[in-house]
């Protein structure tokens, strides 16, 4: 079954036929549904220090954008300080962006092109939801190069900040 081509929430005033307009419900739905399958991973692993204290997100391989997308917005909407430390990969770098996160030092960054488990496929929209949360040289090099590579591509943190110098790196 062909669905034609990608419909973005901008195209709506430009829909034509009513074919199109209902269509572009099912295309959100078909995207959050494959979404949901790109990759396995449930809750990331999290440490809380006292009720004050920062919440420690340590060694996260990431998993599902939407998941993902959705802790972020807690996260964010805490008013804690996030603390990124060890390793964050995939998903989880859609955390290091937020106004009260910081990225360990010595951390390890992760990206790769998003995918369906076990496949090559790499489901629609998906690396749009991802660089909605990336910024400066961090989207640029998303854009051009890692969305694009199913091999995880690891960068230092401090390889990270020279291209987006708006990320502040944890104190030790």
């Amino acid at each position: 079954t062909s669905f034609g081509p990608a419909l973005r929430i901008c195209d709506l005033p430009r829909m034509r036929t009513i074919r199109q307009f209902f269509r572009f419900p099912a295309m959100i739905g078909l995207t959050l549904m494959l979404a949901a399958c790109v990759a396995t991973s449930t809750a990331p692993p999290v440490e809380a220090r006292g009720r004050n204290g920062p919440i420690v997100v340590a060694n996260n391989r990431g998993g599902n954008v939407i998941e993902m997308v959705q802790y972020r917005n807690k996260l964010a909407a805490s008013g804690r300080p996030v603390e990124i430390r060890g390793y964050c990969g995939s998903a989880c770098t859609i955390l290091i962006t937020m106004p009260n996160a910081c990225l360990a030092p010595d951390a390890t960054v992760g990206f790769h092109a998003p995918r369906l488990p076990n496949t090559t496929i790499i489901p629609p929209l998906v690396d749009e939801i991802m660089a909605r949360f990336y910024r400066n040289g961090i989207l640029a090099r998303w854009n051009s190069t890692w969305k694009h590579t199913p091999k995880i591509q690891k960068i230092a943190a401090k390889e990270y900040v020279r291209p987006d110098p708006q990320t502040p790196l944890c104190r030790k």
